[in-house]
């Protein structure tokens, strides 16, 4: 019987605007910590295994050196950006690195940047086969085409099999997303039809409300192509699912269409996940958290009620799932032990479940760039604000008449900002409560 291999496929880890070339980053995908950085002599980024391999310090706590090398801040080791090591402080003999260089390397991951993506091959052993595979990128990111697009990255507190699941069921967006990207009391049946169904593709069609091509290709890369009426517009919702380890997932996401450009660029990239992106992500996490939780040690066949068409990519998927994949994920048994153990017995608090900072805010750059911007003009207009009532204070008579209260005015002006961007905004970077019944 064929067999599933996770490790041997393309994911994107990040979108590459999210990445700072002067720092090192972390990623972890299929159980795997892995460390992500820019030598100064490469214009691509390179993934490296986040374990030095002198006494398995964590590469990410180092520091890109002058020389442009990845050195462990543990020991020293450095390493060039194919991972053999240049220097050990330590050795006492010189020629320790060329006699046994093969024992001190780095474990390095294919990597490439494409679509704005940077991508990674999650078997270090396989660099041939990596070269010849082709990425799931979607046609949909293409500017000669007509396309503008933005991108998203979340971590999300439930696996990758039901991340999978829900964004192959549309038929839960008028209800879960109501107000943000459906409307409930237009929800109606989903005529939805397997096209084809392989163990490298899975293709759905839907003709209601709008012409959609539901395309999944194993392991990560789940699309919506959508055709609006008349068939010159059309929208993609291109999303890639990592299994990071259990109970845990990423998604990554792009959005393009090829219509309203203009529109498009005067949209800031923050103000739409903080209003839009992770809202939706929002109405889902504690539904598919509790979801997930309640599936655990039991046969979704007989748990799961599914009788109508819009179902289908669900079974699909779930089928797909145990014919090439016995149902499970490459989790080491041990882990996959205690990790079940811990989601049936360990009650998840919604303000982790919903924590937009560290699931988003701190992976991307525009929303981390603009939470400090907030938190900077906080302090300029606190400061305004006493500068401006202790100068009115000391003020002449003549001048407190005839200024005074146009700077006061200014001054509690800048401190009902200061108060808007404390109280109403800075949260959005942080949490939001979602709750169903409310909307």
């Amino acid at each position: 019987m064929l067999s599933f291999n996770f490790f041997q496929h393309w994911y994107p880890l990040l979108p590459v605007e999210d990445i700072d070339p002067q720092k090192l980053t972390t990623a972890t995908l299929l159980e795997t910590p892995l460390v992500i950085w820019k030598p100064s002599s490469s214009s691509t980024y390179q993934v490296f295994l986040d374990r030095c391999p002198h006494r398995l310090a964590p590469l990410s706590e180092g520091r890109i050196d002058e020389s442009g090398n990845l050195m462990c801040s543990y020991h020293g080791w450095q390493f060039d950006n194919k991972g053999d090591c240049t220097r050990i402080p330590q050795a006492d003999n010189p020629d320790l690195i060329a006699k046994q260089s093969q024992n001190f390397c780095a474990t390095v991951y294919p990597a490439r940047q494409l679509n704005d993506l940077l991508w990674v091959w999650m078997d270090a052993d396989s660099p041939e086969i990596a070269a010849q595979t082709a990425l799931p990128l979607s046609p949909k990111i293409d500017a000669s085409k007509g396309y503008v697009w933005s991108s998203m990255v979340r971590d999300l507190e439930y696996d990758w099999q039901t991340l999978v699941e829900n964004v192959a069921d549309p038929s839960h967006v008028p209800f879960a997303h109501h107000g943000i990207q459906g409307n409930r009391d237009r929800a109606m049946p989903i005529p939805l039809n397997i096209v084809r169904s392989t163990m490298e593709i899975i293709e759905a069609q839907v003709d209601k409300p709008f012409t959609t091509t539901i395309t999944f290709e194993p392991p990560c890369h789940l699309e919506y192509d959508i055709v609006l009426p008349g068939g010159d517009k059309q929208i993609g919702l291109i999303t890639y699912c990592l299994p990071v380890s259990p109970g845990k997932s990423r998604i990554v996401a792009q959005f393009s269409r090829n219509f309203a450009q203009k529109f498009h660029f005067l949209t800031p990239r923050w103000w739409d996940h903080i209003q839009n992106r992770n809202a939706i992500l929002d109405g889902d996490m504690v539904l598919l958290h509790q979801q997930e939780n309640f599936l655990q040690n039991t046969n979704w066949k007989t748990a799961y009620k599914m009788p109508t068409s819009a179902d289908r990519l669900v079974i699909e998927f779930r089928n797909w799932f145990d014919r090439y994949c016995d149902g499970k994920l490459p989790w080491d048994e041990k882990s996959l032990n205690s990790a079940s153990t811990s989601a049936l017995t360990t009650e998840t608090s919604r303000q982790i479940l919903l924590d937009r900072y560290h699931q988003h805010t701190q992976h991307c750059s525009s929303c981390r760039k603009t939470l400090k911007t907030i938190q900077l003009m906080q302090w300029l207009l606190l400061a305004y604000f006493v500068v401006i009532v202790s100068t009115v204070a000391v003020l002449p008579d003549s001048l407190r008449i005839s200024w005074g209260l146009y700077l006061t005015f200014s001054a509690i002006l800048g401190l009902g900002i200061a108060a808007v961007l404390r109280f109403w905004l800075m949260p959005k970077f942080y949490f939001v409560d979602y709750v169903h019944s409310e909307r």
